[in-house]
């Protein structure tokens, strides 16, 4: 089946369109852990400079990061996340708990979190309204895109 020129309008593919380039989410990770120097972000990520400098521009043009000045001679920035940046937080602390999961061993985990309460954090999504854990056999669709469906465009 060939590619269509108009697919489902999805708000994932919105955001991934931002932040699914390779290194994007890695330089959010590194900035919300307070590492927002531009040699830092290089150490600790392993991007190529040219590539992490486009990075970094448009995650600041997108409203994600903030560029502020550490250094005046020479002139050096630190990037700092915006309110969009960390509400991002909680979608990385959520795929370093699915990548502990299912891609590691217990005991050969990089990095734990730990919550305010002293505890590690395990990102568990829940229902705002009724609190309850979210499950996917409790979740049920509702396409608001004109003339789309569950199954894809309502004319197919």
């Amino acid at each position: 089946m060939a590619a269509t020129k108009d697919p489902r309008p999805c708000s994932i593919a919105d955001t991934l369109a931002l932040v699914g380039e390779k290194y994007s989410l890695l330089v959010l990770r590194e900035v919300c852990l307070g590492n927002g120097r531009f040699d830092q972000l290089v150490r600790n990520i392993g991007a190529p400079r040219d590539i992490l400098a486009t990075r970094l521009r448009r995650l600041v043009d997108a409203g994600m990061l903030k560029k502020t000045v550490y250094s005046e001679r020479p002139q050096r920035f630190e990037y700092r996340p915006t309110e969009a940046g960390l509400e991002l937080e909680l979608v990385l602390m959520t795929l370093m708990a699915w990548g502990d999961r299912h891609l590691r061993k217990d005991d050969d985990r990089p990095m734990v979190i730990e919550h305010i309460c002293g505890n590690e954090l395990i990102p568990l999504v829940t229902c705002s309204v009724c609190g309850e854990e979210v499950h996917h056999e409790d979740l049920t669709a509702h396409p608001q895109a004109p003339g789309w469906t569950v199954k894809g465009p309502a004319a197919a």
